[in-house]
């Protein structure tokens, strides 16, 4: 019998192609390598619905192959009303995306909402969206802050 995660986490990023599937890749991959796999759910989803279906961006992917995460497979959907009761907690990569996510919470919620970057020790507290940055360093960058953040994120949980 599996055991039933007791831990639950979604990201949210606008279109859920570049930031939340990188921050849900990373942590999963995490938890993974700690054994702990079992008692986390994980998932993202986007702010916004002109992407649903479609599968990460190729920079997203990657980066992500690049620093060891071959396996993640992930097709973007849209934040639902069910997602505020089935997650602990509900992690925005900006202003804009907490400030939806308010709006959408419903008032029975438990979820809380905070910024991934709350949990960077280097105090970024924005992921920036590096979909329309012809910079590639953009994705490296979301890369390493998420790396951060999701460490943060675990670091946190484990003492609560």
């Amino acid at each position: 019998m599996e055991a039933v995660p007791r831990k639950s986490v979604l990201f949210i990023c606008l279109g859920n192609i570049c930031r939340s599937p990188t921050a849900e890749a990373v942590l999963q991959h995490l938890v993974s390598q700690s054994g702990k796999q079992n008692e986390w759910k994980v998932d993202s989803a986007a702010i916004a619905d002109w992407n649903v279906g479609q599968k990460p961006d190729d920079r997203t992917m990657q980066i992500l192959k690049k620093n060891g995460i071959r396996d993640y497979q992930h097709k973007a959907r849209q934040v639902c009303g069910d997602d505020f009761r089935e997650f602990e907690y509900i992690l925005g990569m900006d202003k804009e995306n907490m400030s939806a996510l308010q709006e959408l919470k419903p008032k029975n919620s438990k979820a809380k909402l905070k910024l991934l970057g709350e949990f960077d020790p280097q105090n970024e507290l924005i992921i920036k969206d590096p979909y329309t940055n012809r910079d590639p360093s953009g994705f490296e960058n979301v890369y390493k802050q998420c790396v951060r953040s999701c460490k943060g994120f675990l670091d946190f949980c484990e003492g609560n």
